[in-house]
């Protein structure tokens, strides 16, 4: 299994409040048609944790989205297809910035 991690930051005209719901209840179900996409999960930030050890990452998030994907190359071929075509177009009315990486996920404790 591949994963694509994304951190995603509102557009400056929006609010927090304004930037979860559409990213719930428009941008979410275009997920669902994504050939490919196993999984789908939006972490919608509620607080941030700090510790007092450890300086904090200057970095403004909004939300951390996660995909999944059987391997690579299904995550090229959804990333190419149509209906990722409209998920990316939809994100581009609400994401302001997005910063994505693709992850070997490596389970330490399962659930």
């Amino acid at each position: 299994m591949i994963k694509s991690i994304s951190l995603l930051t509102r557009k400056d005209n929006i609010t927090h409040e304004q930037f979860v719901k559409h990213w719930l209840e428009v941008h979410g179900p275009l997920a669902h048609s994504v050939p490919g996409m196993r999984r789908y999960v939006q972490s919608h930030i509620l607080a941030e944790r700090r510790r007092p050890d450890i300086p904090t990452l200057q970095v403004p998030v909004d939300g951390i989205a996660e995909s999944w994907y059987d391997d690579l190359e299904a995550m090229k071929a959804a990333a190419a297809s149509p209906e990722a075509k409209i998920l990316y177009d939809d994100g581009a009315t609400f994401i302001g910035q997005i910063k994505s990486f693709t992850i070997d996920e490596k389970v330490i404790i399962p659930g």
